[in-house]
């Protein structure tokens, strides 16, 4: 087989800067890991520079993360430099990733600097950042509207200066992937000491021409692609690792490249994101979107009946999607739950596991059948330790199309339970007004959605909540029940300790 392209993962710095994507310190490390399990080479942790919470992350990532390359984001500016070394300093394998816009418009009217003042800024920042680490990436922001002659002497700067890999950004997502394949290679011809350092590609989806570019690149001499799980990022997002990886790995006989990435790891990946930003993707995903291997059509259904490979070319298992039920009770043994969680993908403390099946006890009293997707929502809903400021201890609801309805929610806080009464104009209106009473906060509910986990009468349901405390930023909830009301009040109790635990 060809080539190894190396997988740079930036759902935790370009993904996590998309609104409504924030994670807080213990998502990110649970993020990380999971990229780390899933075998990506270089996972960017975030911009150290932003928030003393961002680098208080990034340093935890580092000290957690132990098989994958730990990198931070910084601009061409020694404080994000020193800013950017301080976080990442006890990790493993560690990278800087230094950034300084080129284009003419971000020249004039952003940097207000020259062609020569920039190419000054690289050489010096580059070196600067190379005084802490060997390994130094420097990003040409808004590379694919820069004028290629001098984006390839900025190239050249950052190499003299001691760059290890150059990224080639598509900031915009402007460029169609012909275009962007003919940028690498005239850069690859004109760039002085280019054959020494990787290449790495970064593209924006704003045309819907993310993984195509990324692809063409590849094919031009790109050997490392950035991207982000589900795709989330700024504006229309990023590349979609799943749709990368994937891709080199069915048509590696066209690529003649393949990743690292163990790619049975996709779907727990995409559903973790999924979970903890509360932004589901669309059904019709690729690889991981709920209809990726549905097939309605009669004709389709015939021939997938007498070879799947008529039209799937790829198989649910080779990206981790459950396929079977599990069939425990309330008499099953932890055992046998724990061994099914293995499985599954999932390695968990014995704090976290002796909550999960605690929950899962719950769980089999309500359904007869416990299938893999509830085992994942029940394992999604298990609080991190010391995270409960609120506990949900019971509930009554009163409520009726011709009466005011009410609410009546009972939690523990501490060694205290308080109880309180509202009412609104539904059920789940009054529960949440409830609940404002016994935090004593401006709680704003800014979005709400309900879904499904499994099918049938029993099926658990799913509530995510994006509320906002006292003027906050964004802080997403999620509550899982079979209980519809009961897991709408759980998602929003969630969130308010998400909000009180950062």
């Amino acid at each position: 087989m060809g080539r190894t392209i190396q997988i740079f993962d930036t759902t935790l710095r370009d993904g996590e800067q998309s609104p409504g994507c924030s994670m807080n310190l213990n998502e990110k490390i649970e993020v990380a890991r999971q990229l780390e399990s899933m075998k990506v080479d270089i996972i960017e942790a975030g911009f150290a520079i932003a928030s003393p919470g961002d680098a208080a992350a990034i340093a935890a990532i580092a000290d957690n993360v132990h098989n994958s390359t730990v990198c931070s984001l910084a601009r061409c500016v020694e404080k994000d430099i020193d800013a950017a070394y301080s976080a990442i300093k006890r990790a493993n394998s560690a990278r800087i990733h230094v950034f300084l816009a080129t284009s003419p418009l971000h020249r004039q009217y952003k940097l207000k600097m020259s062609q020569d003042e920039v190419l000054e800024a690289i050489a010096h920042n580059v070196a600067y950042a190379k005084k802490y680490l060997s390994d130094i990436e420097f990003s040409a922001e808004d590379a694919c509207r820069t004028e290629p002659e001098f984006l390839a002497k900025t190239f050249e700067a950052a190499i003299k200066a001691g760059a290890t890999t150059l990224n080639i950004p598509d900031t915009v997502g402007y460029m169609a992937p012909d275009e962007y394949a003919a940028l690498v290679r005239y850069l690859r011809e004109h760039t002085p000491g280019i054959e020494n350092v990787t290449l790495s590609c970064h593209c924006h989806n704003d045309l819907g021409m993310a993984v195509a570019n990324s692809l063409a690149g590849v094919e031009a001499g790109i050997n490392q692609i950035e991207c982000t799980i589900n795709g989330i990022g700024e504006r229309a997002g990023n590349a979609s690792m799943e749709e990368c990886v994937m891709a080199l790995h069915v048509r590696r006989d066209y690529y003649q490249a393949e990743s690292n990435i163990d790619t049975t790891q996709i779907y727990r990946a995409s559903r973790m994101i999924q979970t903890i930003t509360g932004v589901p993707v669309a059904p019709t995903k690729p690889i991981i979107g709920a209809n990726a291997f549905a097939h309605e059509s009669g004709i389709h259904q015939h021939g997938v009946m007498a070879n799947k490979e008529t039209y799937e070319i790829m198989t649910p298992e080779s990206v981790g999607i459950p396929q079977n039920a599990i069939v425990l009770g309330k008499h099953s043994g932890r055992h046998a739950f724990e061994d099914r969680l293995r499985t599954l993908g999932y390695q968990l403390d014995a704090e976290k596991l002796d909550k999960a099946f605690a929950k899962f006890k719950l769980l089999a009293d309500k359904k007869k059948i416990i299938k893999d997707r509830d085992l994942e929502a029940l394992v999604g809903a298990v609080p991190v330790s010391g995270s409960e400021r609120y506990t949900l201890v019971n509930f009554v609801i009163n409520s009726g199309n011709s009466i005011t309805s009410t609410a009546v929610i009972r939690v523990k806080h501490g060694d205290e339970t308080i109880e309180r009464v509202a009412a609104s104009d539904g059920p789940i209106n009054a529960a949440f007004r409830a609940i404002n009473k016994i935090v004593g906060r401006e709680v704003v509910l800014e979005d709400y959605s309900l879904k499904a986990m499994t099918e049938g009468e029993d099926a658990q349901g799913e509530a995510i909540v994006k509320i906002s405390v006292d003027g906050s930023e964004l802080v997403t909830g999620r509550g899982v029940a079979v209980d519809v009301i009961e897991a709408s009040i759980k998602a929003y109790i969630n969130g308010i300790n998400k909000f009180f635990m950062e």
